[in-house]
């Protein structure tokens, strides 16, 4: 039996999104249903589709399709958007303004931290982030902690993560989504998390999912999953299920390029490019 919309704390129907009117879909006809509490992990290649879904739902991308279904928390994230939802990304630290010279101290308190003062100074302390540094001045790693700090210090319903712990040190990454179940666990918070890091996140989902050319081909799956065969008592890590997933995507998008689909790699034209006659005219290295 389904279960009603209303138990979904993240419910997708009939979501088709282009990035421009000639260019094919990013993603194509999708649906997604998370129950509340729910931690998710988005398994996909480059391409496959996460980050554009994760900035839908975080109501970065205006959907017009009138059939399509995005709610959050039982609301319309275009329409009607949802308190409690917070999106990280990975572009935030590209940002000139969190680039500048400001110091951290002063940076939290812009973004209000001193009303989450317990939660602000839980995340200094399992962050590492010494309130004094420059923003100009850290690394790239220190900035994304800075942001961590930012984003996590407001209580949330409904948490969207786009690869941020690519920059962290395997220690801060631990303590970091220990931090995060816990607390998904405690406030029966909802978490979707699209990574390509995992090492260290067995214990971590609730649910995996899978991505490919803009669909999915495994539907949030309860975690783990059961051994794979008759001879293993043991489940398989969700290293071992990612990279065979993602052995079997490329296989399947190679079949699409002899088929037609635009494909990647070297190029096995004879006839040369134009840029490389025009720069093989002026070498003089030989």
């Amino acid at each position: 039996m389904t279960a009603p919309d209303y138990e979904y704390e993240i419910n997708v129907k009939n979501l088709t999104f282009s990035h421009s009117p000639d260019s094919p879909p990013s993603l194509d006809n999708i649906s997604l249903a998370l129950p509340k509490g729910s931690r998710t992990i988005l398994v996909g290649a480059n391409g496959a589709g996460k980050s554009t879904l994760l900035q839908i739902l975080a109501g970065k991308r205006l959907i017009l399709g009138e059939d399509t279904f995005v709610h959050i928390k039982g609301h319309d994230v275009f329409r009607n958007s949802p308190q409690g939802v917070t999106f990280l990304g990975t572009e935030w630290a590209m940002n000139p303004v969190v680039r500048g010279d400001i110091v951290v101290a002063d940076f939290l308190n812009s973004v209000g931290g001193y009303r989450h003062a317990a939660r602000r100074d839980v995340l200094l302390d399992l962050l590492d982030v010494d309130l004094d540094w420059h923003m100009h001045a850290i690394s790239d790693g220190e900035r994304r902690r800075v942001q961590l700090c930012m984003g996590l210090m407001a209580p949330w319903d409904v948490l969207l993560l786009d690869e941020v712990t690519v920059d962290l040190d395997v220690l801060v990454r631990d303590d970091l989504l220990k931090f995060l179940k816990a607390d998904s666990e405690e406030r029966g918070a909802t978490i979707l998390y699209a990574t390509h890091i995992f090492d260290g996140l067995n214990a971590f989902p609730t649910h995996v999912a899978h991505m490919h050319l803009g669909t999915f081909t495994t539907q949030p799956t309860p975690w783990p999953f059961p051994p794979t065969n008759a001879t293993s008592t043991r489940p398989p890590t969700l290293y071992e299920v990612a990279l065979e997933w993602l052995r079997v995507d490329r296989a399947k998008r190679r079949e699409l390029e002899k088929q037609g689909r635009k494909s990647r790699g070297a190029r096995k034209d004879t006839v040369p490019l134009d840029s490389e006659t025009f720069y093989k005219k002026y070498d003089y290295s030989h």
